[in-house]
């Protein structure tokens, strides 16, 4: 009897997602609340995607060595050891009652601490990726990218919003700072290891997921020879560095410009509030745009789509510029960043869809954790860029220049209607949606 994917792909894809947010979002919140200026902050974790763009060089040896099932058990217990040495650190910090020298060392052990982590959650995406394509039919693929999205989000979502949040009440209720840290990446710890041992009993053991029989030499050159030999392989490399340029510059200062003082020219709302926006309000609007996202492409195409989505994705980006001259209220706050949310939501489900059409044959998993990695150093040099752009410019400026340059992403949308792979991709998996239509209908 077959085991519904149901029973494991949620929550593949929260432990998927909490890594990543948690490595270049929550390690932000983390070293602002610390004390550390924006302009450190950006510059160094900015190099923790590094991992993510280099993943496309080890993905061929993890297709070529052991299975996809393997990989991913292995890295969610690693995944969990990493949240532990963190937490020790913290708590190592806290004791040590931050001297200066103190700061720097703690700075530059945790920032190793998430670039370890940021190597073994790679390693998890390529992995839990291979996994969907390989244990998944083609039809339960197109069904269920909207579900493995929605609990990829909802990890991003609860790891920067409303786990954040309870730190902040966990200060609020008498638990010193930086210890209410340390209880935050225990609890992952914990997290993680449950997710190990329960993905040990219930995932099933597809009979496609073996190593490809190829040397590791002739598979990492096989797959990256194949990947760049793509029909407008330009086209493709220009949308996904390009898509979410904008986003890139705003992703680290963001979270700054809402829990920084206000003395700085920030919004200074609480832990608290910041969860109740990111994780209650942000978590429905991005949940309601990957839902409609998903089933607006289901029913009309990628590139039917791709046009209204890019505007949800850039136009919202001017929200930031009118809160950083006004600082209205609460509610305001809270009103645009939703609707902001909900246009990311909305937005990302074309590039997801995007990058697992042109993940395709016998590499596939190489392919995507390349598109991916691709995808990472767009988003990481500009974020490496974000805090000295934001010093030199103040928030308002910032924002401003920021939006300004989002507007590439009109730029490069009209390429995605040359990329013939695209075509050729939605035809067979249409192909697919009929047939299973017919069965049903016999």
């Amino acid at each position: 009897m077959k085991t519904t994917p149901w029973l494991y792909i949620p929550s593949l894809y929260l432990a998927e997602g909490f890594p990543y947010i948690i490595i270049n979002t929550v390690s932000v919140i983390l070293y602002g609340a610390l004390g550390y200026s924006n302009e450190q902050i950006t510059l160094w974790t900015g190099w923790l995607y590094l991992p993510w763009v280099l993943k496309m060089f080890w993905s061929p040896l993890i297709d070529a060595n052991s299975t996809k099932r393997r990989w991913l058990l292995g890295a969610q217990t690693a995944m969990s050891a990493v949240w532990l040495l963190i937490a020790g650190l913290i708590t190592w910090h806290a004791f040590a009652h931050a001297q200066e020298t103190q700061n720097l060392t703690f700075f530059i052990l945790s920032l190793f601490g998430f670039l370890l982590g940021a190597f073994v959650s790679a390693t998890l995406d390529i992995a839990t990726d291979g996994y969907y394509l390989l244990a998944l039919t083609p039809q339960e693929q197109g069904y269920f990218v909207g579900v493995r999205t929605f609990f990829y989000r909802v990890a991003m979502i609860l790891g920067s919003g409303i786990l954040v949040s309870l730190v902040g009440l966990l200060a609020k209720h008498g638990v010193a700072s930086p210890y209410n840290w340390a209880i935050f990446f225990g609890t992952m710890a914990l997290f993680f290891g449950v997710c190990a041992l329960f993905h040990s009993f219930c995932l099933p053991r597809p009979t496609e997921d073996k190593p490809v029989a190829k040397t590791q030499g002739k598979a990492w050159a096989e797959s990256f020879g194949e990947y760049f030999k793509q029909k407008d392989i330009v086209y493709i490399l220009l949308f996904i560095l390009l898509y979410r340029f904008g986003e890139a510059l705003l992703e680290k200062i963001v979270p700054l410009f809402l829990l920084k003082p206000t003395a700085e020219g920030a919004l200074g709302i609480s832990m608290q509030a910041y969860g109740l926006i990111k994780g209650t309000f942000g978590l429905g609007a991005i949940i309601a745009g990957n839902l409609l996202g998903g089933w607006l492409l289901g029913k009309f195409g990628f590139k039917k789509c791709i046009w209204p989505f890019a505007i949800a994705l850039v136009l919202p980006n001017i929200f930031y510029v009118y809160l950083a001259a006004v600082h209205p209220g609460l509610t305001m706050v809270g009103v645009l960043i939703t609707l902001e949310n909900f246009g990311y939501g909305l937005a990302m489900m074309a590039l997801t869809v995007f990058i697992m059409y042109i993940s395709q044959g016998q590499y596939k998993t190489s392919h995507y954790a390349i598109s991916t990695g691709i995808m990472a150093l767009g988003m990481m040099i500009p974020s490496m860029l974000s805090g000295k752009l934001q010093a030199l410019l103040g928030y308002q400026g910032f924002f401003g220049v920021a939006f300004l340059i989002s507007l590439v992403t009109f730029a490069i949308v009209p390429l995605s209607f040359k990329i013939k792979t695209l075509d050729e991709t939605e035809a067979k998996f249409n192909h697919h949606l009929t047939e299973k239509k017919d069965e049903k209908t016999n």
